[in-house]
């Protein structure tokens, strides 16, 4: 006897429906799995037969061979017990029900009952695109696969309990969470607590209003991690498309549990020990990395130069495309890498370059320091910032600082006008917008032009550093709600890459005949 039931499994992040074939004959008793499977899918053999069993079922004690297809797929994981069992089930006659329209997803333990999976999201996904009408869940992955529109779900506890509602009882009145959209948690973290530091939040303003990465320079002390750990709180909310991606890629990597829809930014925060694939992803069947995780978020490395070389070099092709492809023996698979990159640094070795008489490092190390860190990294960065320590005065008394709500307000006015502006494009934020559309978004006066035209000639910047300069300069512009780019605009965003990192130094801002301080005056 034939049957074929519906299962899901994972590629990349993305899920791929199988199905379950299984045929019983004669023969001497066997149980064989077939399809390009894994071992923890061949150990489904003794859970299933036992789960069948406890649950008060026939288990045919003749020969079975289930097929898992497609073929060249290849299925990992314990997500197939419950298809395989019911597809048992079915095949041996037990379920007569037509289940050409149903999936099902579940681990089995041999008690019978269903246990949670990881990437229930993106196995949602793929089976409503593929045409199923109801799928059955482990009840604890119920509330993660419920924020999917237009299905229906069922959370299961156990093997009988889902062959008794394919036999006709009741479906359970289970409440969808796709409201969960709506709901927002508050941060606890907030701008308001911050002392000073009025250019550096400026700049932090700005980089969240165009996606762009930012690099703070400063002694240890000075309030740069306290500045990155609260940058997520004036990020615009995700919208549902970007929800619904940042949860697969939660889901399936099992890190940690996903309970809804992720509504807020994913904010990532790798210690500088980490390895190049956990930053970057990997392992026998590629899974995401650090950078996948912070997708549609920021990923924060403190303490940048004590990163290990190889790892930030293995982000300096991701930052730049938007996304990563892991190559292994067997597998290749490419993961989204869309993140605000921002990194923390001291001056130099012992950190204290910006405080007058406290350095104690030698010249060598001032100017070694830096150098663990490429050029080619840094030019992938927007904007560099100093963060100074604050004065005694500040922390005493400066209690006006603004909330991350009232900064966010402005940072979500510039990122709608970017949505508008970008509406027919694939992308839509300034720091995706690519070189052959400058002409057709960014438009400058002859001021900003003339100025941008001097920094370059002088060699102050590579080709990448005038494409990320006149980004910044298109952000700072909608900021301002000016649609042409003014020498005012083009002053700032360039004096955010004027930072020099040799020994921690300053450049000077003065270029040929245009003071960028003079110019600066006018954005005051």
């Amino acid at each position: 006897m034939l049957s074929k039931v519906l299962g899901c499994g994972i590629k990349g992040i993305q899920g791929q429906c199988v199905e379950v074939e299984t045929f019983i004959s004669n023969g001497i008793p066997n149980f064989e799995i077939v399809g390009q499977v894994d071992n923890s899918v061949k150990e489904a053999r003794e859970r299933v037969k036992a789960a069948i069993k406890n649950s008060g079922f026939d288990y045919p004690n003749r020969k079975i061979i289930v097929n898992l297809s497609p073929a060249l797929l290849r299925k990992e994981g314990t997500g197939f017990d419950l298809p395989i069992a019911i597809g048992i089930l079915l095949a041996s006659g037990q379920i007569t029900t037509k289940l050409s329209e149903i999936l099902f997803i579940g681990e089995l333990s041999l008690y019978g009952s269903v246990k949670p999976i990881v990437g229930v999201v993106s196995m949602v996904l793929a089976a409503r695109n593929t045409g199923a009408k109801l799928i059955f869940v482990p009840h604890e992955n119920f509330e993660e696969a419920s924020i999917v529109k237009d299905i229906l779900i069922v959370g299961v506890n156990s093997l009988l309990e889902t062959v008794k509602y394919l036999k006709g009882e009741p479906l359970p009145e289970q409440i969808c969470l796709q409201s969960r959209f709506e709901k927002e948690k508050s941060l606890v973290l907030d701008f308001s607590e911050v002392r000073g530091h009025t250019e550096a939040k400026r700049a932090l303003e700005i980089a969240a209003s165009g996606g762009h990465s930012v690099l703070m320079i400063g002694s240890p002390g000075s309030g740069k991690t306290m500045l990155a750990r609260r940058f997520a709180s004036i990020l615009p909310e995700m919208n549902y498309d970007e929800s619904i991606e940042t949860t697969q890629i939660h889901s399936i990597s099992g890190k940690s549990k996903v309970t809804g829809l992720i509504r807020q930014r994913p904010f990532r925060a790798p210690h500088h020990s980490c390895t190049v694939a956990s930053l970057t992803g990997g392992g026998q069947i590629p899974k995401p990395g650090e950078i996948t995780l912070a997708h549609n978020g920021v990923l924060f490395l403190d303490e940048l130069p004590e990163f290990r070389g190889e790892s930030l070099e293995a982000l300096r092709q991701p930052l730049e495309d938007g996304y990563i492809t892991v190559s292994r023996l067997l597998f290749t698979e490419t993961f989204p890498s869309k993140v605000m990159l921002i990194c923390a640094a001291n001056p130099c070795k012992c950190g204290y370059l910006f405080d007058d008489g406290r350095c104690k490092c030698t010249s060598s190390q001032k100017t070694e320091y830096f150098k663990r860190i490429s050029g080619a990294l840094l030019n992938r960065i927007d904007m560099n910032i100093q963060v100074d320590s604050v004065s005694y005065s500040q922390l005493e008394n400066d209690f006006s600082s603004e909330t991350s709500d009232q900064i966010k307000r402005r940072v979500v006015e510039a990122r709608e006008i970017q949505v508008s502006r970008y509406k027919k494009e694939q992308f839509n934020c300034n720091s995706w917008l690519p070189m052959n559309s400058f002409k057709k978004y960014c438009k400058m006066t002859a001021e900003a032009s003339g100025l941008l035209e001097t920094v370059y000639s002088e060699g102050k910047f590579s080709g990448r550093e005038y494409t990320r300069v006149i980004r910044v300069a298109r952000t700072i512009a909608d900021m301002d709600k000016e649609k042409t780019i003014q020498i005012a605009h083009m002053a700032e965003a360039i004096q955010f890459r004027m930072l020099g990192l040799e020994g921690g130094k300053t450049n000077d801002r003065e270029i040929g005949d245009l003071d960028l301080a003079i110019a600066n005056k006018r954005i005051k």
